[in-house]
């Protein structure tokens, strides 16, 4: 959902050596304010205005491929599985600088590729012309991307972490530390099914916000299908949430919940 951007070709002008510039584009005098043996000045030739056109709308997508590639990309919501933090249909921007630039802490949320099947079905399988369009305008960043291989959820448990829930309806714990965590759905408990389980190398422990109505890294591990996930499938750090306007928040209060756990359990 890269927002596209409005560029307007700039006129053409040629300066002087005092730094003035004409703005008809003729040559400045030169040599003590005599002019060339000519008589006249050179104009500088102009670009045709369809090719000054091509090459600014050129110039515009490589930048937006760019910025997509290297440095943000917007996703949106197609679940409650995040609720409250995130509604559905609401536009979030994901920052690609984390993990990378910048590393990943417990209580960011994330949106990775899907490590295992987690979403059945494909919106670009059968896509209608409106699907065809979003994916056309996504290879550059200038809508969502309509495939449904990511997925949004807070990052739980690092490397070598311990993540523990007793039972059903229990606190969360991360290495012996029991959890406050005013970000998930009120009306439920933390744990919706029990686990323990010591997060291994290269992997991460992720979980909904809305924990009754996720399918997130406890509810696949519980069914034997791996509920860890590749540090190499995330995509990046969910910044903030940009659509609808009344919407609008930035996506960095979770760290605080886990301000007392220590590194090692």
């Amino acid at each position: 959902m890269n927002a596209p951007h409005d560029s307007r070709p700039a006129e053409s002008h040629s300066e002087d050596p005092a730094g003035a510039v004409d703005p008809e584009g003729a040559a400045g005098p030169v040599d003590g304010g005599e002019e060339r043996a000519t008589g006249r000045g050179h104009r500088r030739q102009r670009m045709p205005l369809w090719l000054d056109t091509l090459v600014t709308m050129a110039v515009a997508l490589v930048i937006a491929v760019l910025v997509k590639t290297f440095l943000i990309q917007p996703f949106y919501i197609p679940s409650a599985s995040m609720n409250p933090t995130l509604l559905e249909d609401d536009k979030i921007l994901v920052s690609k600088l984390s993990p990378g630039v910048f590393d990943l802490q417990r209580g960011d949320v994330i949106v990775f590729e899907d490590p295992d099947d987690w979403i059945p079905g494909d919106a670009t399988e059968n896509p209608t012309a409106r699907v065809r369009v979003m994916m056309l305008l996504s290879l550059v960043g200038l809508a969502p991307d309509p495939s449904q291989d990511h997925l949004v959820k807070r990052l739980v448990g690092v490397p070598g972490d311990h993540v523990v829930c007793e039972s059903e309806g229990a606190t969360l714990e991360v290495n012996g530390v029991a959890l406050e965590e005013p970000y998930i759905n009120p009306e439920t408990p933390a744990c919706q099914v029990a686990f323990d389980v010591t997060v291994p190398d290269g992997k991460v422990w992720v979980m909904g916000d809305n924990r009754f109505a996720s399918a997130d890294s406890a509810w696949h591990e519980t069914r034997g299908e791996g509920g860890f996930v590749d540090e190499s499938d995330i995509t990046g750090r969910a910044e903030l949430i940009f659509w609808p306007a009344s919407n609008w928040t930035r996506l960095d209060d979770g760290r605080e919940a886990f301000a007392d756990v220590p590194d090692q359990p």
